[in-house]
């Protein structure tokens, strides 16, 4: 992303026309291209720290399936943005933060893990505020991109809720387990 926009700058060439443009045969481009392209570099640094940090709690939690967590996040929140975006070009990586999130957020609730419960409250304290970006208040802003990137991460969530670190049974867990299973069989 900051090489693109980098050489975006030092020749004085424009990339928004290889965003997203919603509904259009040539717009399917945009699902490939629009997260690496940003209008500005404050729009790139806003993108920069939550990808990194969003991208390092999923590598952490997820050793396994991290990169199907991000190729799914990437077409889905871009096929998401071309279905129900407005007719214009929409850029940027938000939608891949949005996902992030919104994974780690649901995977939370879906898996019945106590480090995943407290991530997903971590994820609300950081980016509780992410959901005002999902409303059509700024017409600058692709409020659609948040929203399709929002779903990505729900539905990937959703797909890999049994999936991810396994639960650690401590002993007096086996005990009460294999307490219960011998009832069962009297």
């Amino acid at each position: 992303m900051w090489v693109v926009k980098t050489f975006e700058v030092d020749h004085a060439l424009e990339f928004a026309n290889y965003g997203v443009l919603p509904r259009t045969l040539t717009g399917l481009q945009g699902i490939l291209f629009s997260p690496f392209i940003h209008s500005s570099f404050d729009h790139l640094y806003s993108n920069t720290i939550p990808l990194l940090l969003l991208g390092t709690m999923i590598n952490f939690f997820f050793k396994e399936i991290w990169w199907k967590v991000y190729l799914l996040l990437f077409v889905f929140s871009g096929i998401g943005l071309w279905v129900i975006g407005r007719e214009n070009f929409h850029i940027g990586a938000s939608g891949l933060v949005y996902g992030m999130a919104a994974f780690l957020f649901f995977i939370g609730m879906f898996q019945k893990d106590f480090k995943l419960r407290a991530l997903s409250l971590i994820i609300v304290f950081l980016y509780g505020s992410l959901v005002w970006g999902m409303m059509p208040v700024l017409i600058k802003i692709s409020w659609e991109g948040h929203l399709a990137g929002m779903l990505a991460g729900l539905i990937v969530a959703f797909f890999f809720r049994n999936t991810g670190q396994k639960k650690l049974l401590y002993q007096w867990e086996h005990d009460e387990i294999n307490e219960m299973m011998e009832g069962q069989q009297h």
